[in-house]
């Protein structure tokens, strides 16, 4: 029963995903604002649920290597895995505005995210600590990217894009609604499902987490963005890892620690935070260098994942 729930998760992610991107761009196109604006806030936003409810969880048990686990995973994996398997699939087309704006926001809440985990590397007699005053920084970071959101709808184009416009406002909203709903749920049968098959066949728990857990919690933003860029709705497949992953940092990890307090970075080190940087980083670099994130960039990104994962596995 496992695998026949595995098999029925995946075909109503897959169909779920494939209704948000066109329900998505339908109501962008309606309301007449950038799909990157939709993509930003309701798509990214809605598919990392699964990170949220993890993340607040994990905090209010002191379970901080989870909750640290749950974002820095999500965020390498969004970019290395999921960007570079939807490149590799179909080139990225990328625009000047989110190569100006939106990445330099992404890569500006990375950097300042990675710097605050290196709590001994400034002084060598403390502890690597996310205390609230970090969390408070990762909000008022958050700000920064918000404010942006409005000027993007202030200055938004009135006229509706000429091609063919699949639904209405409110059937669109609703699609929108209970594909989020979909997506959410079928990824949790896929990860329950999964791990029952995997302990069934004898893989230890730490493999289970890593790939249950790390990439499962991440299927949303996966189909949704591979699906995206199958249909060459590129706003949409960027716009939803860049929300995703700034959501994921701000909010998923910043909120629950400003309401339960400090938690130690226990389990992580400077390779983890090289690599999470790195991933904002070469995301920026490669779409930046042509406006176009490549097929050899795609296999640099995956090589990167490949390497971590390795790493993870030897060094843990």
């Amino acid at each position: 029963m496992a695998v026949v729930f595995l098999i029925i998760g995946f075909i109503v992610i897959i169909k779920a995903s494939d209704i948000l991107v066109d329900a998505s761009s339908s109501l962008a196109q309606r309301v007449g604002v950038p799909k990157m604006l939709i993509a930003l806030t309701i798509v990214a936003f809605g598919t990392c649920a699964p990170e949220v409810a993890i993340s607040f969880r994990s905090v209010a048990s002191v379970n901080s290597e989870m909750a640290l686990a749950n974002v820095i995973g999500s965020c390498i994996v969004n970019i290395f895995l999921i960007i570079g398997i939807a490149s590799f699939i179909r080139p990225i087309k990328v625009k000047l505005v989110t190569v100006k704006k939106e990445l330099p926001i992404l890569f500006l809440i990375t950097t300042c995210f990675s710097i605050l985990m290196l709590d001994s590397m400034f002084n060598p007699l403390t502890s690597d600590t996310f205390s609230r005053s970090d969390g408070i920084i990762l909000i008022l970071l958050l700000m920064i990217f918000v404010l942006y959101l409005v000027n993007m709808v202030v200055k938004r184009d009135k006229e509706v894009d000429k091609e063919e416009i699949k639904y209405p406002i409110w059937l669109a909203i609703i699609l929108i609604i209970v594909s989020i709903i979909l997506i959410i749920y079928s990824s949790d049968l896929i990860v329950n499902n999964a791990t029952e098959i995997a302990r069934f066949l004898g893989v230890s728990d730490k493999i289970i987490t890593m790939s249950a857990v790390v990439i499962g919690t991440s299927l949303p933003e996966m189909v949704m963005t591979v699906t995206s860029a199958r249909k060459g709705e590129f706003d949409m497949a960027l716009g939803n890892i860049i929300g995703t992953n700034i959501f994921n940092i701000c909010i998923v990890l910043g909120l629950p620690i400003i309401i339960y307090g400090d938690m130690v970075l226990a389990g992580f080190g400077m390779v983890d935070i090289v690599v999470l940087f790195l991933s904002s980083f070469l995301l920026f670099w490669f779409a930046r260098s042509e406006r176009t994130i490549t097929r050899r960039e795609a296999v640099v990104m995956l090589g990167v994942f490949l390497f971590y994962y390795i790493y993870l596995v030897i060094s843990g």
